[in-house]
């Protein structure tokens, strides 16, 4: 079995350190699915974890990068942001419809009561840790 090595800048901590403790478990949830999805994949022997918009962000090669965040003006939702000019959020739509709810063509966004729905989010972090492997595929190889 593979070991993932995983880079991460100390100010993504901070930045974790920032949010309330609610959404602090929340976005740490997000985070821990992102690094699983990325130590079961044996094409994928490193991530770095570092800070993108002031967002904690997620790469690889061979990747599109997963940016999660909260945002004081909409205080009862998080999101998982990717690239908007990707064709990753429109495949997630046309893929799993209603199960999501989405910010045009760059989130999936989450209330603090929704239960995430874990395998479904974990193919679209897979789909995005992929992305430039699976970009010419018809819906992204799904």
């Amino acid at each position: 079995m593979k070991t993932l090595t995983i880079n991460s800048n100390p100010k993504v901590e901070l930045k974790f350190e920032t949010y309330p403790k609610e959404i602090r478990s929340k976005l740490n949830y997000l985070r821990d699915l992102v690094i699983e999805v990325a130590t079961q994949n044996e094409t994928i022997l490193e991530i770095e974890e570092t800070l993108k918009w002031g967002e904690p962000s997620y790469l690889v090669k061979k990747g599109s990068t997963v940016r999660i965040d909260w945002k004081s003006k909409t205080p009862n939702q998080y999101a998982m942001y990717f690239k908007c000019t990707s064709k990753l959020v429109e495949t997630f739509r046309e893929n799993y419809g209603s199960t999501f709810k989405y910010e045009n063509n760059r989130a999936i966004l989450f209330s603090l009561t929704d239960k995430v729905p874990e395998e479904e989010l974990k193919t679209c972090i897979g789909l995005a840790l992929n992305y430039h492997s699976v970009k010419h595929l018809p819906k992204l190889g799904l």
